[in-house]
C-alpha cells in the first residue's frame, strides 16, 4: 500500500481521470466507475469528496475566467470530465451504502439471541430506519440467509425460517400488487375505507382472493367477516416466525401501496387524507390485536413482541405525515365493531416506546378518543404524557393540541378553571408561534368553558355568555378561513350549546345543523353524534318532537356504535318522549322518520334502535334498585 497522503493519492486518480479523458481515452462512464471502485479505500469517502470537491471549485472559477480563452477553452473541458467523475463518485458512493445497509443488517440478525432473530428481522425492515431496505435488497437478503454457513445447525435453521417467510412474504405481494385498490371500484355504494358488506366489499375480501397462502388468506377472510385478528389468532393453533415474517412483509406492503396511492388523490387531497389515515390505524390496530392474541398464548411470546414492534414502527411513521389528526381521534375515521377496543390494543405497545416526538404525537391522538368514549381520566393521563414530551422536544404543534385537548377534557368533567387555563395557555402559545389551528381551537375551547363556568353559578351576567360567544365566533371565523371542518364542527357545537344556554333556541338550531354537516365531511362519528344530542334538546324545547325523535334515535345510534358512553343522554331524551307521548304515538313517530334514519344508519341500525332503548331502560332500572 502506498505511503503517499491519501489527499495527494486522490489529487493523482482525479488528475489521470481528467487528463485520459481529454485524450480521448475514456469512452464510457463504467471505466471511470471502475477506476473509482479500484483506488477509493473503503471508509475514506470523506478525504475523496473534500478533493473531488476543491477541484470543480477550482476548475469552474477556470471556466468563468474569460481573460484567456485557450485556458477557458481547456477549464470547460475539464469541467466536464469532473462532472462525470462527480456522477460516478455518486454511484459508488449508492452502492457502499447499500453494501453497508446489507452488511449490518446481516450483522444485526446474527448477533441476535437464539429464537429472538426474528425480532432483529422485524427490526431490520422497520421503514423508519435512515436507509430502509427496498424489496430488491429484501430479496438479496433472502439469499443470504440461505447460504450463511454457520456452525450451529439450529442457527442455521432458524435462518432458513426467516428466509422462507421473506420469500413467502414477497410471493404474496407479488399476488397483491396488481389488486391493492381495486375494492375501491367494487364498492358502487357506501363511503370509501374500511368499511363494506362483511364478506362482500372492502379491502380484506378482495385480498383474500388474491392469495393462496393459508396464513395471509385466513386472516384476510377474517378480517373480511367483522372478525379481530385476536380472534383470528385465537382460531389459528399454530403460528411460527416464518408465519410472522410472511405476514409482516405482505402487510407492510400493502399499507405503504394503499397510502401511497390515497395520497395521490389530487381530485381530494382531504378525501386521500382521511383515507391515508384510516389506512395507518386499520394496520396498527391489526397488528396490535395480534400481539395481544399472542400474548396470550403459551411459547408465542417472542412473536407478541414482534407484532407490538411492528405496531410502534407503524404509529412512528404515520405520526411523521403532514396530515397526522392533531385534532382528531382514532374514531374519526373508521367504521366496524372490530375497531372500538382499538385504544386498549395500542396503549400497550406505547407503554414500551422510549419518549419521542412521534409517540407525543400518537399519544395525542389516543387522549382525544378517550375523551370521545367518555373516558376523560385516561384521557387527561395521555395528553398530560404527550405535553411533557412535546415540550422540550419543541414541537409547538403537538404542545398546543394538547392544550386544547386538556382544556377540552377538563370542561366536560366540570373543572371549568382548569380548562379556562388550559385554553388560555393554547391562545397564548398559538398566536406566538402562529399557530392558526391552533388558535382556532383554543378561542372555541375558550369559549366553550366560559359558557359552562356561567352556567354552573346561580347567576351569571348576561356580558359573561356574549363574552364567551364572541370567542366561539372568532374561532369559528378563523375555523372557516383555514378550511378546517372539523374545528368548524367543534365551533358550531359548542355555540349551539352557549345558545342553548341563553334560550336562543332557533340560533343554537342553526349552529347545531351547520355543526352537523361539518362533523360529517371530516368524518367524525363523535362530533356528529354530540352535535346530534345537542339538536335534539333544542327541538324538544320548542316541542318539535318528531324532529327531536329523528336527531335523538342517530346521535344514540352513532354513539353507542363508538362506544361512547354519552350515547345515555339522547337515549334518555328519548325515553321521556315515548312516556310524555305514550308509546304507540312514539313508535309512530318514529316509524314517520325511518326514510330519514336509514339513510344514515341503514335498516339494521334503525332495527337496533328499540334494542338499545331497552338496554338504557335496564340500566336506569338497575341503577335506581
Amino acid at each position: 500500500m502506498s505511503s503517499e497522503p491519501l489527499g495527494d493519492r486522490y489529487s493523482t486518480l482525479i488528475d489521470q481521470i481528467v487528463q485520459a479523458t481529454l485524450k480521448g481515452n475514456i469512452r464510457a462512464k463504467e471505466q471511470v466507475y471502475q477506476m473509482l471502485v479500484d483506488e477509493v479505500e473503503p471508509g475514506t469517502d470523506d478525504v475523496f469528496e473534500q478533493v473531488l470537491r476543491d477541484r470543480l471549485d477550482t476548475t469552474q472559477q477556470q471556466a468563468n475566467d474569460r481573460s484567456d480563452e485557450l485556458k477557458q477553452a481547456k477549464a470547460t473541458r475539464s469541467l466536464r470530465a469532473l462532472k462525470t467523475i462527480a456522477a460516478e463518485w455518486g454511484r459508488w458512493q449508492e452502492k457502499h451504502r447499500a453494501d453497508e445497509v446489507m452488511s449490518g443488517s446481516l450483522f444485526q440478525i446474527l448477533s441476535a439471541a437464539d429464537g429472538e432473530r426474528v425480532l432483529a428481522l422485524l427490526k431490520v425492515l422497520d421503514p423508519n430506519r435512515d436507509r430502509p431496505l427496498n424489496l430488491t435488497q429484501v430479496q438479496q437478503l433472502t439469499k443470504q440467509l440461505r447460504h450463511l454457513p454457520t456452525a450451529n445447525a439450529a442457527t442455521q435453521a432458524e435462518l432458513a425460517a426467516l428466509a422462507a417467510g421473506l420469500e413467502h412474504g414477497l410471493e404474496c405481494w407479488s399476488n397483491l400488487q396488481n389488486h391493492i385498490v381495486s375494492w375501491l371500484y367494487d364498492q358502487s355504494q357506501g363511503q370509501l375505507g374500511f368499511g363494506g358488506v362483511p364478506g362482500q366489499q372492502g379491502p380484506w375480501a378482495a385480498w383474500a382472493k388474491q392469495v393462496n397462502r393459508f396464513v395471509p388468506q385466513s386472516l384476510f377472510a377474517a378480517l373480511a367477516t367483522d372478525q379481530t385478528a385476536g380472534e383470528w389468532v385465537a382460531a389459528t393453533p399454530t403460528l411460527d416466525a416464518s408465519d410472522l415474517v410472511e405476514l409482516a412483509l405482505a402487510l407492510r406492503c400493502l399499507q405503504q401501496g394503499l397510502v401511497n396511492w390515497f395520497d395521490k388523490l389530487v381530485y381530494d387531497a382531504k378525501v386521500g387524507a382521511k383515507l391515508s389515515i384510516s389506512t395507518y390505524l386499520s394496520f396498527s390496530v391489526v397488528w396490535s390485536q395480534l400481539a395481544n392474541g399472542l400474548f396470550q398464548r403459551v411459547g408465542d411470546r417472542t412473536l407478541a413482541e414482534g407484532c407490538f414492534i411492528i405496531t410502534l414502527q407503524i404509529l412512528r411513521e404515520f405520526a411523521q405525515r403532514p396530515y397526522f389528526p392533531l385534532y382528531g381521534g382514532i374514531f374519526a375515521s373508521f367504521t366496524g365493531k372490530y375497531l372500538r377496543g382499538a385504544l386498549d390494543y395500542l396503549d400497550e405497545p406505547l407503554r414500551r416506546a422510549e419518549g419521542t416526538q412521534e409517540k407525543a404525537r400518537i399519544l395525542t391522538l389516543l387522549g382525544a378518543s378517550c375523551r370521545a368514549l367518555g373516558d376523560t381520566q385516561r384521557a387527561i393521563a395521555f395528553h398530560t404524557q404527550a405535553l411533557d414530551i412535546a415540550q422540550p422536544a419543541a414541537d409547538h404543534p403537538c404542545s398546543i393540541a394538547n392544550l386544547n385537548h386538556l382544556s377540552r377534557t377538563y370542561a366536560e368533567q366540570q373543572q371549568f378553571n382548569e380548562a379556562v387555563d388550559f385554553s388560555q395557555r393554547a391562545l397564548v402559545l398559538s398566536r406566538q408561534v402562529g399557530d392558526r389551528l391552533g388558535e382556532a381551537n383554543a378561542l372555541t375551547n375558550l369559549g366553550y368553558a366560559e359558557v359552562l363556568r356561567a352556567q354552573q353559578r346561580e347567576y351569571a351576567e348576561p356580558e359573561v355568555y356574549e363574552s364567551a360567544i364572541e370567542y366561539l365566533t372568532q374561532g369559528l371565523q378563523l375555523a372557516e378561513k383555514l378550511g378546517d371542518r372539523q374545528s368548524q364542527a367543534l365551533c358550531l357545537s359548542s355555540l349551539g350549546i352557549a345558545c342553548l344556554a341563553l334560550e336562543r333556541t332557533e340560533e343554537a338550531i342553526a349552529h347545531l345543523q351547520r355543526g352537523i354537516e361539518a362533523a360529517q365531511f371530516s368524518g367524525d362519528l363523535s362530533l356528529q353524534g354530540m352535535n346530534l344530542s345537542q339538536l335534539a334538546e333544542a327541538y324538544y324545547r320548542q316541542e318539535q318532537r318528531q324532529e327531536a325523535i329523528a336527531a335523538a334515535a342517530l346521535a344514540m345510534y352513532l354513539l353507542e356504535q363508538i362506544g361512547a358512553e354519552q350515547w345515555r343522554h339522547p337515549a334518555g331524551l328519548l325515553t321521556i318522549l315515548q312516556g310524555q307521548m305514550g308509546n304507540e304515538a312514539f313508535q309512530t313517530a318514529l316509524n314517520n322518520q325511518r326514510p330519514k334514519l336509514i339513510a344514515v344508519i341503514g335498516v339494521d341500525g334503525f332495527d337496533h334502535l328499540p334494542t338499545l332503548l331497552q338496554h338504557y331502560r335496564s340500566d336506569a332500572s338497575d341503577s335506581i334498585a
